[in-house]
């Protein structure tokens, strides 16, 4: 299997794995269990490995950790506007 391939499911199923928990969260309107702090060390972490994927010219790892940084500030903002409810 062409490694990049391989790299553009492993992102992607990693990638994916935040979609059921914001799929609840914006359902539920609930966010009692999510943590914020956990959430921004996430994206941060997330974001660095973009411009890790764009300084090493790696697609892979450039659209899976963009897709989870995308999905993971969703979560996010859905933390602050849902927390008081």
């Amino acid at each position: 299997m062409n490694t990049e391939i391989l790299g553009l499911i492993a992102g992607g199923l990693t990638s994916i794995a935040s979609m059921p928990q914001l799929i609840k969260v914006i359902k539920n309107k609930n966010v009692e269990d999510l943590s914020w702090l956990m959430l921004l060390i996430l994206v941060t972490g997330l974001s660095l490995w973009v411009w890790y994927g764009i300084q090493q010219d790696e697609l892979p790892i450039i659209l899976s950790n963009s897709f989870a940084v995308i999905v993971n500030l969703a979560l996010l903002v859905c933390y602050f506007i849902y927390k008081d409810k």
